[in-house]
């Protein structure tokens, strides 16, 4: 009788022990658990601050548009415009034209409205605004026709049509944008390229086949080739050039002189 109750108490001490052993071992392990959860937390935390500054910064940038005018806006849409339309006519007759000096004429062309383009876009792009890839329907339909024409007939299209009338509709219209539009990067820009364009009119002017061409677009104005200088630049060099083509004076006396 007194060996087993002698016995008895070792195991539940054994027992006792082990299970205060294995308490321990799992409170230790929470703790631990607890520990590292909340230094994810606080990890986490941590990062969320950096992936919010994007974000409140892409949000501000929606306002932009609101700071330019519509008639700026309008502008710039419409010069995006013409501008991709005159580049591509100017790309063609670099290849097309059969007259070095045209094509000379087309390259150089070709090369500055690209610049100014790109410029334009980039413009429009600080402003928010969102311009076409290709120029309207309506001028792509030009560019087809041209493409249509081969020789002479081709070269004298593109310097009559692109060369003199388009530049003559640009000057026009940035000369009266530099009096209206409210954004003075957009009127820096406009400033800038106009001079470029009042250029190409004048060498697009001096080229024979302008001369061909301005007779029959302005028969009536012909006879008073040289009056007026400035904004009648291009009538000036229709009326000049119309003098030495042969059978495009015929509101000038040279029917007359027949």
């Amino acid at each position: 009788m007194k060996r087993s109750t002698r016995l008895l108490p070792l195991p539940a001490l054994l027992a006792a022990w082990l299970a205060l052993s294995i308490g321990s071992a799992w409170a230790q392990g929470s703790g631990t658990g607890s520990g590292s959860g909340a230094t994810g937390t606080g990890s986490g935390a941590g990062s969320a601050a950096p992936t919010t500054q994007p974000g409140t910064g892409t949000r501000n940038t929606p306002p932009t548009p609101q700071s330019i005018s519509r008639t700026d806006r309008r502008f710039i849409e419409d010069v995006a415009g013409s501008g991709m339309f005159e580049v591509q006519a100017a790309q063609l007759a670099a290849t097309r034209a059969t007259d070095p000096a045209v094509k000379d004429y087309a390259s150089m062309m070709a090369d500055h409205h690209s610049e100014a383009n790109r410029e334009l876009m980039q413009l429009a792009s600080s402003k928010g605004l969102e311009l076409p890839p290709a120029p309207p329907r309506a001028m792509r339909r030009e560019i087809e026709q041209l493409g249509k024409k081969t020789g002479a007939e081709f070269d004298q299209e593109f310097v009559r049509k692109i060369g003199v009338r388009e530049h003559q509709k640009d000057i026009k219209k940035f000369q009266e944008a530099s009096k209206e539009v409210k954004d003075p990067q957009l009127k820096a820009w406009i400033d800038k390229t106009l001079p470029s364009l009042e250029q190409h009119l004048a060498q697009a002017e001096k080229l024979p086949q302008a001369g061909k061409s301005a007779g029959r677009s302005g028969a009536g104005s012909t006879s008073t080739s040289g009056a007026g200088g400035g904004t009648g630049s291009g009538t000036g060099g229709y009326g000049s050039g119309s003098s030495s083509g042969t059978g495009t004076g015929t509101g000038s006396g040279g029917t007359g002189s027949k």
